[in-house]
Protein backbone atom coordinates (compact mmCIF):
# COMPACT_ATOMS: atom_id res chain seq x y z
CA UNK A 1 0.00 0.00 0.00
CA UNK A 2 1.36 3.31 -0.95
CA UNK A 3 2.23 6.03 1.63
CA UNK A 4 -0.71 8.16 0.04
CA UNK A 5 -2.77 5.28 1.00
CA UNK A 6 -1.90 5.16 4.19
CA UNK A 7 -2.46 8.49 5.07
CA UNK A 8 -6.05 8.95 3.54
CA UNK A 9 -6.84 6.31 5.62
CA UNK A 10 -4.93 7.70 9.11
CA UNK A 11 -6.64 10.57 8.09
CA UNK A 12 -10.35 9.21 8.13
CA UNK A 13 -12.01 10.39 11.07
CA UNK A 14 -16.07 12.31 12.20
CA UNK A 15 -16.48 14.46 15.52
CA UNK A 16 -19.55 12.78 16.74
CA UNK A 17 -21.66 15.33 18.45
CA UNK A 18 -25.19 13.92 17.76
CA UNK A 19 -26.11 13.04 21.98
CA UNK A 20 -24.82 12.91 25.03
CA UNK A 21 -25.21 9.85 27.42
CA UNK A 22 -25.23 10.65 31.79
CA UNK A 23 -25.58 8.78 34.44
CA UNK A 24 -28.37 10.67 35.31
CA UNK A 25 -29.70 10.11 32.35
CA UNK A 26 -28.97 6.42 32.08
CA UNK A 27 -31.63 3.61 33.63
CA UNK A 28 -30.59 2.13 36.51
CA UNK A 29 -30.97 -1.53 34.84
CA UNK A 30 -28.51 -2.42 31.75
CA UNK A 31 -31.70 -4.03 30.06
CA UNK A 32 -33.95 -1.68 30.38
CA UNK A 33 -31.37 1.34 28.98
CA UNK A 34 -30.61 -1.41 26.29
CA UNK A 35 -34.39 -1.40 25.20
CA UNK A 36 -34.76 1.96 25.11
CA UNK A 37 -31.31 2.24 22.80
CA UNK A 38 -32.69 -0.42 20.89
CA UNK A 39 -36.27 1.05 20.27
CA UNK A 40 -34.56 4.34 19.40
CA UNK A 41 -32.41 2.30 16.60
CA UNK A 42 -35.10 0.70 15.24
CA UNK A 43 -37.51 4.23 14.76
CA UNK A 44 -34.20 5.71 13.61
CA UNK A 45 -34.33 2.87 10.88
CA UNK A 46 -30.76 1.93 11.14
CA UNK A 47 -30.13 -0.86 8.89
CA UNK A 48 -30.19 -3.90 10.55
CA UNK A 49 -30.30 -2.88 14.12
CA UNK A 50 -30.60 -6.46 15.38
CA UNK A 51 -27.42 -7.49 13.74
CA UNK A 52 -24.90 -8.01 16.53
CA UNK A 53 -21.05 -9.54 16.35
CA UNK A 54 -20.66 -12.29 18.74
CA UNK A 55 -17.28 -13.33 19.68
CA UNK A 56 -16.14 -16.32 20.99
CA UNK A 57 -13.13 -18.43 21.87
CA UNK A 58 -12.10 -21.59 20.81
CA UNK A 59 -9.98 -24.65 22.48
CA UNK A 60 -6.90 -23.35 21.39
CA UNK A 61 -7.58 -19.72 23.47
CA UNK A 62 -8.30 -18.55 19.95
CA UNK A 63 -10.95 -15.78 19.63
CA UNK A 64 -13.61 -15.32 16.45
CA UNK A 65 -16.40 -13.27 15.72
CA UNK A 66 -19.13 -13.32 13.70
CA UNK A 67 -22.64 -11.26 12.97
CA UNK A 68 -25.33 -12.67 13.92
CA UNK A 69 -28.83 -11.38 14.61
CA UNK A 70 -30.55 -10.85 18.44
CA UNK A 71 -34.17 -12.90 18.17
CA UNK A 72 -35.28 -11.60 22.12
CA UNK A 73 -33.76 -9.94 24.50
CA UNK A 74 -35.57 -9.91 27.81
CA UNK A 75 -34.26 -9.44 31.92
CA UNK A 76 -32.79 -13.34 31.61
CA UNK A 77 -30.66 -12.47 28.51
CA UNK A 78 -29.87 -11.81 25.17
CA UNK A 79 -31.17 -14.79 22.66
CA UNK A 80 -29.88 -15.92 19.33
CA UNK A 81 -30.28 -18.98 17.49
CA UNK A 82 -28.09 -21.17 15.04
CA UNK A 83 -26.62 -24.36 14.36
CA UNK A 84 -25.10 -26.18 17.70
CA UNK A 85 -22.79 -27.89 15.24
CA UNK A 86 -20.94 -24.87 13.59
CA UNK A 87 -17.71 -23.37 14.64
CA UNK A 88 -19.48 -21.32 16.99
CA UNK A 89 -21.17 -23.95 18.79
CA UNK A 90 -18.34 -26.08 19.08
CA UNK A 91 -16.11 -23.16 20.70
CA UNK A 92 -19.29 -21.96 23.17
CA UNK A 93 -19.01 -25.99 24.50
CA UNK A 94 -15.65 -25.43 24.90
CA UNK A 95 -15.84 -21.86 26.75
CA UNK A 96 -19.35 -21.28 27.56
CA UNK A 97 -18.81 -17.49 27.58
CA UNK A 98 -19.35 -14.74 24.94
CA UNK A 99 -19.00 -11.05 24.22
CA UNK A 100 -21.99 -9.33 21.85
CA UNK A 101 -21.22 -5.76 20.12
CA UNK A 102 -24.11 -3.81 18.58
CA UNK A 103 -22.75 -0.51 16.65
CA UNK A 104 -25.41 1.48 15.64
CA UNK A 105 -23.36 4.20 13.50
CA UNK A 106 -26.42 6.37 12.57
CA UNK A 107 -26.29 7.09 16.11
CA UNK A 108 -22.63 6.85 17.32
CA UNK A 109 -23.26 4.81 19.77
CA UNK A 110 -22.02 1.09 20.54
CA UNK A 111 -23.35 -1.82 22.97
CA UNK A 112 -20.74 -3.93 24.55
CA UNK A 113 -22.44 -7.01 26.61
CA UNK A 114 -20.13 -9.91 28.14
CA UNK A 115 -21.51 -13.17 30.11
CA UNK A 116 -22.22 -16.81 30.46
CA UNK A 117 -23.76 -18.61 27.19
CA UNK A 118 -26.67 -21.47 27.61
CA UNK A 119 -28.36 -23.10 25.71
CA UNK A 120 -32.21 -21.90 25.76
CA UNK A 121 -35.01 -24.57 26.49
CA UNK A 122 -36.34 -26.99 23.75
CA UNK A 123 -39.67 -25.51 23.67
CA UNK A 124 -37.83 -21.91 22.91
CA UNK A 125 -35.85 -23.30 20.11
CA UNK A 126 -39.32 -25.45 18.74
CA UNK A 127 -41.25 -22.05 19.12
CA UNK A 128 -38.46 -19.75 17.35
CA UNK A 129 -37.91 -22.57 14.23
CA UNK A 130 -41.48 -23.11 13.87
CA UNK A 131 -41.89 -19.00 13.26
CA UNK A 132 -39.81 -18.76 10.89
CA UNK A 133 -39.59 -19.02 6.58
CA UNK A 134 -39.98 -22.17 5.52
CA UNK A 135 -36.70 -21.80 3.02
CA UNK A 136 -35.04 -20.88 5.96
CA UNK A 137 -36.22 -24.16 7.70
CA UNK A 138 -35.53 -26.07 5.42
CA UNK A 139 -31.86 -24.68 5.21
CA UNK A 140 -31.19 -25.32 8.45
CA UNK A 141 -31.52 -28.99 7.98
CA UNK A 142 -29.93 -28.94 4.49
CA UNK A 143 -26.60 -27.00 5.79
CA UNK A 144 -23.78 -28.85 8.08
CA UNK A 145 -23.05 -25.25 9.10
CA UNK A 146 -19.03 -24.41 8.91
CA UNK A 147 -18.44 -27.88 7.21
CA UNK A 148 -16.33 -28.38 4.23
CA UNK A 149 -18.56 -28.71 0.97
CA UNK A 150 -17.19 -29.79 -2.67
CA UNK A 151 -19.24 -27.35 -4.88
CA UNK A 152 -22.33 -24.97 -4.38
CA UNK A 153 -24.27 -27.77 -6.70
CA UNK A 154 -24.01 -29.83 -3.83
CA UNK A 155 -25.29 -27.27 -1.40
CA UNK A 156 -28.53 -27.07 -2.98
CA UNK A 157 -28.96 -30.87 -3.55
CA UNK A 158 -29.42 -30.98 -0.06
CA UNK A 159 -31.44 -28.67 -0.06
CA UNK A 160 -33.98 -30.39 -2.72
CA UNK A 161 -33.33 -33.34 -0.77
CA UNK A 162 -34.52 -31.64 2.51
CA UNK A 163 -37.69 -30.18 0.49
CA UNK A 164 -38.56 -33.37 -0.92
CA UNK A 165 -38.61 -35.51 2.63
CA UNK A 166 -40.16 -33.10 4.61
CA UNK A 167 -42.57 -30.69 2.58
CA UNK A 168 -43.87 -28.09 4.26
CA UNK A 169 -43.63 -29.41 7.48
CA UNK A 170 -39.77 -29.49 8.26
CA UNK A 171 -39.24 -30.44 11.83
CA UNK A 172 -36.57 -28.85 14.17
CA UNK A 173 -33.51 -31.11 13.76
CA UNK A 174 -31.48 -31.66 17.03
CA UNK A 175 -28.34 -29.60 15.84
CA UNK A 176 -29.93 -26.12 15.65
CA UNK A 177 -31.56 -23.89 18.17
CA UNK A 178 -31.45 -20.81 20.68
CA UNK A 179 -28.51 -19.54 22.65
CA UNK A 180 -28.83 -17.14 25.57
CA UNK A 181 -26.08 -14.93 26.97
CA UNK A 182 -26.34 -13.98 30.29
CA UNK A 183 -24.62 -10.54 30.72
CA UNK A 184 -22.53 -9.80 33.87
CA UNK A 185 -21.15 -6.97 31.78
CA UNK A 186 -22.75 -4.14 29.69
CA UNK A 187 -21.23 -1.28 28.40
CA UNK A 188 -23.17 1.55 26.70
CA UNK A 189 -20.79 4.60 24.42
CA UNK A 190 -22.03 7.37 22.83
CA UNK A 191 -19.73 9.06 20.93
CA UNK A 192 -19.06 12.63 21.47
CA UNK A 193 -16.94 15.56 20.17
CA UNK A 194 -12.86 15.44 20.28
CA UNK A 195 -13.14 11.92 21.32
CA UNK A 196 -14.21 12.38 24.75
CA UNK A 197 -16.79 9.85 24.29
CA UNK A 198 -19.43 8.80 26.96
CA UNK A 199 -18.99 5.01 28.79
CA UNK A 200 -21.32 3.72 31.15
CA UNK A 201 -20.10 0.35 32.66
CA UNK A 202 -23.02 -1.84 34.14
CA UNK A 203 -21.39 -4.94 36.79
CA UNK A 204 -23.32 -7.34 37.76
CA UNK A 205 -22.51 -7.63 41.70
CA UNK A 206 -22.32 -11.18 43.78
CA UNK A 207 -25.90 -10.02 45.17
CA UNK A 208 -27.14 -10.02 41.47
CA UNK A 209 -27.16 -6.33 41.76
CA UNK A 210 -26.11 -3.94 38.59
CA UNK A 211 -23.15 -1.42 39.61
CA UNK A 212 -22.71 1.41 36.91
CA UNK A 213 -19.76 3.28 36.68
CA UNK A 214 -18.52 6.14 34.28
CA UNK A 215 -15.37 5.11 31.98
CA UNK A 216 -12.91 7.63 30.80
CA UNK A 217 -13.11 7.61 27.15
Amino acid sequence: MSQSKDQSIADLRIDYSQASLSEADSAADPITQFGKWFDEAIQAEVPEANAMSLATVGPNGRPSSRIVLIKQFDERGFTWFTNFESRKGHELLAHPYGALLFHWVALERQVRIEGRVERVSENESDAYFHSRPLRSRLGAIASAQSQPISSRDLLEAEYVKAEQEFGDHPPRPNHWGGYRLLPDTVEFWQGRRSRLHDRILYTLDADGNWQRQRLQP
